[in-house]
């Protein structure tokens, strides 16, 4: 399937909704589905570690040791280096688990996360469709909150591409371009 083409969002960055996989994007920086731990886990957070190799495993335990000794608090965001994927970053951000029912917190992820591109300079940013897989939140619902926070939010970033996994993944974000 085919990218759409990007769609001006005025004051935010072009929006953009690919089907694929988010370690194969080169883009400035890629956003993780990161656990709380930083340490990598399944899902996309397994993928990015996996692809990324050691430099990205290396560069949390960092962040663990030194500001984050508890974990990285849901809807917040850091980065790392991006090791071995075709990216310069990883912005990592800890989505909320659906049945906390906390939408704020799913919108913050994606709110920190281009603050912290604007703070790395990045340019385009690589989305998956965050809290929808593990932790459970609707499609639907993760795919509005997702795009009307971004087209909210003030950032210098270029473009936004959610990256999605699946056809159904990829209607649901794609809907939202309208």
């Amino acid at each position: 399937m085919s990218p759409t083409r990007p769609t001006p969002s005025p004051p935010g960055p072009a929006l953009t909704f690919v089907r694929g996989d988010i370690t194969e994007q080169a883009v400035d920086a890629v956003v993780n589905a990161a656990n709380s731990s930083l340490l990598g886990g399944g899902g996309v957070d397994g993928a990015i570690h996996r692809r990324g190799g050691p430099e990205i495993l290396a560069a949390c335990r960092e962040l663990r040791a030194s500001h984050y000794g508890r974990g990285l608090p849901t809807g917040k965001a850091v980065a790392t280096p991006a090791g071995r994927l075709p990216a310069r970053w990883v912005i990592h951000t800890v989505g909320p688990v659906f049945a906390s029912g906390d939408a704020a917190l799913l919108a913050s992820c994606y709110r920190e996360s281009l603050r912290v591109a604007d703070e790395l300079g990045a340019r385009t940013v690589a989305f998956p469709a965050l809290s929808t897989g593990a932790y459970g939140w609707p499609v639907d619902d993760a795919a509005r909150i997702a795009v009307e926070t971004v087209r909210e939010t003030e950032t210098a970033v270029e473009e936004v591409r959610f990256v999605l996994f699946d056809a159904d993944t990829y209607a649901a974000f794609a809907a939202q371009a309208r």
